[in-house]
């Protein structure tokens, strides 16, 4: 097992990639503790894979310090971070409004800055460890009408290279993983215009938004832990301060050809 006597913290464990790559650590011997919001997943979760729940909100830096406090005190250390919890508000600059904007940034960026800060002296203790931050492949490209997103996600990679050089020397890896459409709650909610304007199903959405990647399809929650699993793990230990993309080969692909495709 790849992560036999490991202690990894998931935060957004309780659903999508989050709840995927808790029961994927746990499979391979680690110890979890996940945390989120929403209290009832995240019981769920922790009774599946032997772990604990600490519930709470990952922009409170009295909760992720108690997070790493608890899975200190209940497992003896801390070897992995998976900084997963986000949420995306729509709108371009103009149209985004100061409260979403700033929940935006103190979710997805501020939140794992806190997970990550509370961890790094743990992380010591053990001789090093990983640190994983969900980004998304909005971090390099950018959608129409998602500027708070989009940019909460760029400084995601920023601060897995800055953790990386600042952190390298004590044995901690940093990498954060772009993954595209992911079929998830999240996920669901986006495909939700789409499935309503053209009276299609969710699995037609999907099919939709990604007809033009090279694998013509949308990820699983589990192939994204897998990559989590990867970096996680022994078996990435030259891997630090780079981004994971996890697109189904999105970004390998040339506009131009996007418009032959759909030439008359």
């Amino acid at each position: 097992m790849r992560l036999e006597g490991k202690v990894a913290i998931v935060s957004g464990g309780g659903t999508g990639i989050g709840a995927a790559t808790a029961r994927m650590f746990a499979r391979e011997g680690a110890k979890v503790v996940v945390t989120g919001r929403r209290p009832e997943p995240l019981e769920e979760v922790a009774a599946e894979t032997g772990g604990l729940a600490v519930a709470g909100d990952t922009a409170d830096d009295r909760h992720v310090r108690a997070t790493v406090a608890t899975a200190v005190e209940a497992f003896g250390g801390l070897d992995v971070v998976v900084a997963n919890a986000g949420l995306g508000f729509g709108g371009a600059a103009a149209e985004v409004d100061d409260e979403r904007w700033q929940r935006t940034l103190d979710v997805n960026l501020t939140g794992a800055f806190r997970l990550a800060r509370a961890a790094i002296p743990s992380l010591i203790e053990r001789g090093g460890g990983s640190i994983i931050l969900i980004s998304s492949v909005n971090a390099l490209v950018s959608g129409s009408e998602s500027a708070a997103y989009g940019t909460s996600k760029a400084a995601m990679n920023g601060l897995a290279r800055s953790l990386a050089v600042d952190y390298g020397p004590k044995g901690i890896r940093a990498n954060a993983i772009c993954p595209g459409w992911v079929i998830t709650e999240m996920g669901d909610r986006a495909m939700e215009d789409l499935t309503t304007e053209r009276g299609i199903s969710s699995d037609e959405a999907y099919a939709l938004v990604t007809r033009y990647t090279p694998l013509r399809r949308a990820a699983t929650a589990d192939e994204i832990a897998a990559c989590c699993l990867f970096l996680a793990s022994d078996e990435s230990s030259i891997v630090t301060g780079t981004a994971l993309v996890a697109d189904g080969g999105g970004l390998a692909m040339d506009l131009t050809e996007v418009a032959w495709q759909e030439r008359p």
